[in-house]
């Protein structure tokens, strides 16, 4: 049976209520702009490109001193719409639990192409080792998953940093084999043809070794979002600690909710894949 690949892959329409997620988003990452600004905790537009999209939200805790962890998240919108202003309130869990936060952008297709949004995030994660010193637990959603997957993928000896700079990741709801999109109709912003939606795949680069992935997904998400999060499990989990959950009830959007609430369960595997930093 031929799968409808457009279908599969059209979150929003698969989620009819989507404008009003993103408005509740808008407001809780503004109120937490505010409340981190407030608190001179928040330092905003942190440059790590040329461009203007190629920038870093930084969210500090409340309290841990000069060594506290370091996480990067990532945003979703399908590498072309959204930006880190939206989820300003993701930092709000792993702060309360004394992580520090960067939240990151990135230009969008079709100005740029997927590989290189890729080499942009990658250039964030070596400028936050240049600053901090430390190394990064990458977490993303949708499009985001995808970039924080190829992060712990990456070799950062060649982009002259350590070649364990990203030792843990949380994929929610990635993307891991680009290929289906070459079929759906945002492909003409995408550009992909077989040979580079293979290239910017992830479940097509070498596996790490001793790392640890988390792939979150969405228990209402289509059958191809959950196989997505799957297939990236059992590819790098010989030589990995990886693990596969789908978060009952939860749709593509709402499943990145959790990491607002500092006792949520999503946080405290963020917290536990974050101590494999230091």
């Amino acid at each position: 049976m031929s799968i409808d690949y457009e279908v599969e892959y059209n979150n929003r329409a698969r989620v009819p209520e989507h404008p009003e997620i993103f408005a509740r988003w808008q407001r809780d990452a503004e109120a937490y702009r505010i409340e981190a600004t407030t608190e001179r905790r928040a330092e905003l537009g942190f440059k790590y490109g040329p461009s203007p999209r190629q920038f870093i939200d930084l969210f500090t805790p409340k309290s841990g001193g000069a060594n506290v962890p370091l996480a990067m998240f990532i945003h979703g919108g399908y590498w072309r719409s959204l930006e880190p202003a939206m989820f300003s309130q993701m930092a709000r869990g792993m702060n309360a639990r004394s992580i520090t936060v960067a939240v990151a952008g990135y230009d969008l297709v079709p100005q740029v192409a997927i590989r290189d949004i890729i080499a942009q995030i990658q250039a964030a994660c070596v400028q936050l080792w240049k600053r901090f010193g430390r190394r990064i637990m990458v977490c993303g959603h949708s499009a985001g998953g995808h970039l924080a997957a190829c992060m712990l993928a990456t070799d950062w000896k060649a982009l002259n940093a350590p070649a364990d700079l990203v030792p843990s990741v949380m994929t929610i709801s990635g993307v891991h084999d680009l290929s289906p999109l070459i079929h759906i109709a945002n492909n003409v912003e995408f550009k992909l043809d077989a040979a580079e939606a293979k290239r910017v795949s992830p479940i097509h680069w070498t596996a790490p070794k001793g790392g640890a992935l988390d792939a979150v997904v969405g228990g209402n998400e289509s059958a191809e979002f959950l196989r997505q999060s799957k297939i990236i499990v059992e590819a790098w989990g010989k030589d990995n600690a990886t693990r596969y959950e789908a978060a009952p009830g939860m749709n593509h959007f709402t499943v990145c909710d959790p990491m607002s609430d500092p006792g949520s369960a999503m946080t405290a595997r963020l917290v536990a894949l974050t101590e494999r930093t230091r």
